[in-house]
């Protein structure tokens, strides 16, 4: 279980937290539509994002004018971290079991 344990708390964890924390900004982004997101340090949040974005948003057009596609991945994100490493999560039952 030592494998699983460093996975959870070294790996999964944290790239879980850093895409709720990219997409949050993403979101505070679009609220600024003349910022250029591909230039440093902003392409720090734009490249490992946008892989996401980019065809979320061929299916769930702008509502208004508002890209609304990094609130359904804050939303899946936060929904998977919860199921994988939540209190009653899979990885947290799997690492306490053995």
């Amino acid at each position: 279980m030592g494998d699983l344990q460093f996975w959870t708390t070294w790996v999964i964890g944290p790239v879980l937290a850093f895409y709720i924390l990219a997409f949050v900004l993403r979101i505070v982004l679009t609220w600024y539509p003349q910022v250029p997101l591909r230039r440093f340090p902003l392409v720090l949040i734009y490249l490992p994002t946008e892989p996401f974005l980019a065809p979320t948003r061929r299916l769930v057009p702008p509502l208004g004018g508002v890209d609304i596609t990094p609130v359904i991945w804050v939303g899946i994100v936060s929904f998977l971290r919860e199921i994988l490493l939540g209190q009653q999560g899979i990885l947290t039952l799997l690492l306490h079991q053995g």
